[in-house]
């Protein structure tokens, strides 16, 4: 009886070990598996109608032309306003509420975002200030990509008003 006992407790995990092994070393393998390297694949040209989401240089003014774009928009609390809904949207993550550059997201980066109230910031014309919003360091040029060309205005004279609250 005893023999029949270590039998039954015995035998089962040894048939179970021996069956695991096998398979482990004669089982079915992943012999045949892909494998892509990002930086060797070859991409497959755009389909015909997209569009390139690399910068268009000729929508923003570049050298001289920068400093004789100027705002189109009186810098009235409607546009303040809507210029404040635009800055939540796009730049308060990083830039944070005052624009001092300590958002949530920002802290993040390194170099830290830019303090939009200092000098530097508000001495810049208006065209210098857009080119720097859609398309300054950090960005990558995300912005120019994102913000559409009829809110661009807004969040310049949101960014001149962060300033003055200072």
């Amino acid at each position: 009886m005893k023999k029949l006992i270590a039998l039954i407790i015995v035998v089962p995990p040894l048939i179970f070990t021996v069956v695991f092994g096998y398979l482990l070393v004669k089982g079915p393998r992943m012999t045949v598996q892909h494998h892509f390297r990002e930086f060797q694949t070859v991409l497959p040209p755009p389909p015909p109608g997209t569009v390139s989401a690399q910068p268009d240089a000729s929508r923003i003014p570049a050298g001289a032309a920068l400093a004789l774009v100027k705002n189109p928009l009186p810098a009235n609390p409607q546009n303040l306003e809507r210029g404040g809904i635009y800055y939540g949207y796009y730049c308060l993550f990083c830039h944070g509420e005052g624009g001092a550059g300590d958002g949530p997201v920002g802290h993040s980066y390194i170099p830290a975002p830019a303090d939009l109230r200092r000098a530097k910031v508000v001495g810049y014309s208006d065209g210098e200030l857009l080119r720097a919003m859609l398309t300054g360091a950090g960005h990558e040029p995300v912005l120019e990509r994102v913000v559409p060309p009829e809110q661009r205005f807004h969040l310049a004279l949101f960014v001149r008003s962060l300033a003055r609250a200072r």
